[in-house]
């Protein structure tokens, strides 16, 4: 996939770069890329940062434009069910493609895409399956050394690591029914050898290279805007006041918390059995 940088014939248009998107399946004879599966959507509401009582608990939320959700098959439990790949399309709820499968039973359902798979070509889940981008099967099942995706952390209740745009993972040993795997942050841990994954990495792994270009298309998408600490007064934040430009001394929240790289992770934390080596500090 290769970015476009565009000439600045607005001012909107500087220093704006955005990827091409070739991998999506467009209409026949179009550039439109087609239209979301309506039995796979759902009405998301929007709660712009705030919890139930109404507080706002993540900052800088709101406006953006409307968006439905897409149905994700996180799962993949119709084992060893052929699926032919309708469609590679955009979801805007992740940074990740999603890609439409049309099961030989007549059943519909999204996935996460992996990157190199492509419309037309048929995937399948479960031990029989063969060692291909977008198969899925127990980890217990695949062989050493693969590069995988979509992982659960337990058995059954779907995939919840690796789901992101270009992240990928490598399996690198099994023993006393965990397998061993290396995370994207460098971390090692030990996953149940029963829970599923995906071959292949997730797709749109260009997308850290995109520039806005403007304020508006960060408003598009939800966000609003973010002041610096450093330029408010004391009485507003704890990097406040001072003369002239500053770093801020100490990082801290609004709340005076330490931030940017301070370990928030229990040191007692009761899953820390698994993990075998921490990521590296940057």
């Amino acid at each position: 996939m290769a970015m476009k940088k565009f000439r600045p014939i607005t001012p909107g248009q500087r220093n704006l770069v955005l990827s091409k998107n070739e991998a999506l399946t467009r209409k026949k004879g179009l550039r439109q890329t087609v239209k979301p599966c309506k039995k796979l959507l759902e009405p998301k509401k929007r709660i712009n940062g705030r919890n139930h009582h109404g507080h706002i608990t993540c900052r800088h939320r709101g406006g953006g434009h409307k968006r439905f959700y897409r149905l994700i098959d996180f799962t993949r439990d119709k084992q060893d069910i052929k699926a032919k790949v309708a469609s590679i399309e955009y979801d805007p709820n992740r940074t990740a493609f999603i890609a439409l499968l049309h099961y030989i039973d007549g059943e519909k359902r999204y996935i996460i895409a992996p990157e190199g798979l492509k419309v037309g070509t048929h995937i399948q889940s479960g031990a029989q399956a063969e060692f291909e981008i977008g198969n899925s099967m127990q980890l217990k099942d695949m062989p050493l050394g693969s590069v995988i995706h979509n992982v659960e952390l337990y058995p059954g209740r779907g995939a919840k690591l690796i789901r992101s745009a270009g992240l990928s993972a490598q399996l690198m040993a099994r023993a006393n029914g965990y397998a061993t795997l290396k995370m994207p942050s460098g971390e090692v841990r030990l996953i149940n050898e029963k829970c599923m994954a995906t071959f292949g990495a997730v797709s749109n792994s260009e997308r850290s290279l995109r520039v806005e270009g403007k304020a508006g298309r960060s408003r598009w998408k939800g966000f609003r805007p973010t002041v610096r600490g450093t330029a408010m007064n004391p009485v507003d934040h704890p990097h406040g006041g001072g003369e002239g430009r500053h770093n801020g001394y100490i990082p801290q929240t609004p709340w005076g918390l330490q931030t940017k790289g301070k370990r928030t992770r229990a040191k007692n934390k009761t899953t820390n059995k698994w993990i075998v080596k921490r990521s590296k500090k940057k």
